[in-house]
């Protein structure tokens, strides 16, 4: 079960800063301890459960980066052409059988091992291109120029991996390079953490399924579907508990229910401090919030805390707000509790293309798309409306910027923090 500390700061219902409300998260949450071994063909997002230390060296003996030939480097004059009897060949998983004298060259082809020596072993490759082929009496020399350097063009048994080293962490979620690298190993499964349970609920008597005809003040539920995506490509096994009414007691009912079976609830809107906005109390009557009000915009009304042992995080209603409090606040969360290490968001320093203002004390998020200026500088522009409803502004632009709460004026060629959305899909 998900592991969360009972003795995390409670908030009072002040404003927290973002940065105070990370630290509560990830000093609270902690990942869950149990394991499965997965096949590695299905490895792909899961988190490694363990560290992986190589038992061989990759690659596993000395081999040639080119097409070419294979000599000793001592055989080489420096000042003039060499010619030397092509001896044999050697291709990829085809060793040359034998011993390569002194004195001769080797055809080599890429990837293919390179020969052993009698005493030293062969060193240097020559690239085909670079030399000519001169055939007498059925006999076949190469002919090389000077100049190579010694050791060009071969590459050396655990020059990537060197046996006994760590290749992969603990708490690396594995993509298709890890994949490939835990291949090269000859590892046929992978010890992971298992998949984290996720609900899901929207709360709200105007929310209605896409599909059906709209009554009058009615929307169609849009966050509970981006939650579902969000989620998904964490690589969790989420439960959809649908939209439930502006009632308290359902609402109790529901986040009991599913704090049973599941590591954590996230949940869109109803925990504002409106009257029909019911979820902060059902919380507090089942467990603990940690804080439910961060000085960000958008997406003040956000919630931390736990049912039993089941983290529960409330995201704002506005789809805007919800979508970058996700990805700020509930995908570290998730991915801890997931295993994993690196879980907060990486922002890149772009330039500004515009100015703006904004209130001191409080972090803002703004929605920009990026263009390359004259001189090669990433730029950031910002989305013409500021509406926290307004979901097509996020199809619309690339990320967003992070300005910091003693910022109050933005100046047009300063340079801020980005986040791409497409680095947290």
């Amino acid at each position: 079960m998900v592991q969360l500390r009972d003795d995390c700061f409670n908030n009072d219902g002040k404003l927290l800063q973002a940065n105070e409300a990370i630290e509560i998260l990830l000093n609270c949450v902690h990942p869950i301890i149990n394991t499965e071994v997965k096949e590695l063909r299905h490895s792909l997002g899961r988190i490694i459960a363990e560290d992986i230390i190589s038992k061989m060296n990759v690659p596993p003996h000395d081999n040639s980066a080119v097409d070419g030939f294979a000599v000793f480097y001592d055989d080489l004059s420096q000042e003039n052409d060499t010619k030397l009897i092509v001896g044999g060949r050697a291709t990829a998983g085809h060793p040359l059988p034998r011993i390569q004298k002194c004195g001769e060259a080797i055809r080599i082809f890429t990837g293919a091992q390179m020969p052993k020596g009698k005493v030293e072993s062969p060193d240097t490759v020559l690239m085909q291109e670079d030399c000519k082929i001169e055939t007498i009496n059925n006999i076949e020399n190469v002919i090389i120029p000077p100049g190579i350097q010694k050791g060009a063009n071969t590459r050396y048994r655990g020059e990537d991996i060197s046996e006994g080293s760590k290749v992969l962490n603990l708490g690396t979620k594995l993509r298709p390079q890890e994949v490939g690298l835990a291949a090269s190993l000859g590892l046929t499964s992978l010890k992971v953490f298992r998949k984290l349970r996720v609900a899901i609920i929207s709360t709200g008597d105007e929310l209605f399924e896409p599909g059906v005809t709209l009554p009058t003040g009615g929307i169609y539920d849009s966050n509970r579907y981006s939650l579902l995506a969000l989620i998904d490509s964490l690589g969790c096994e989420v439960t959809d508990l649908g939209i439930l009414p502006d009632s308290k007691s359902a609402i109790r009912e529901t986040l009991n229910s599913a704090a049973l079976n599941h590591d954590a609830i996230i949940t869109s809107a109803g925990v504002s401090v409106g009257d029909e906005d019911h979820l902060r109390s059902a919380v507090l009557d089942l467990g603990h919030l940690h804080f439910w009000k961060l000085a960000i915009k958008p997406g003040r009304p956000v919630a931390f805390g736990q049912i039993g042992r089941t983290a529960f995080i409330g995201l704002p209603g506005n789809p805007v707000a919800m979508m970058i409090t996700f990805l700020l606040i509930a995908r570290p969360a998730l991915l801890k509790l997931s295993g994993a290490i690196d879980v907060l968001p990486r922002l890149y320093k772009v330039q500004s293309g515009f100015d703006y203002k904004k209130k001191l004390f409080r972090r803002e998020y703004v929605r920009v798309s990026l263009t390359i200026d004259n001189t090669g500088e990433l730029v950031a522009n910002k989305f013409p409306r500021d509406g926290a409803g307004i979901l097509s502004s996020l199809v619309e632009s690339e990320g967003i910027i992070e300005l910091s709460e003693e910022t109050t004026q933005l100046k047009k060629g300063e340079m801020v923090k980005f986040l791409p959305f497409r680095g947290v899909s």
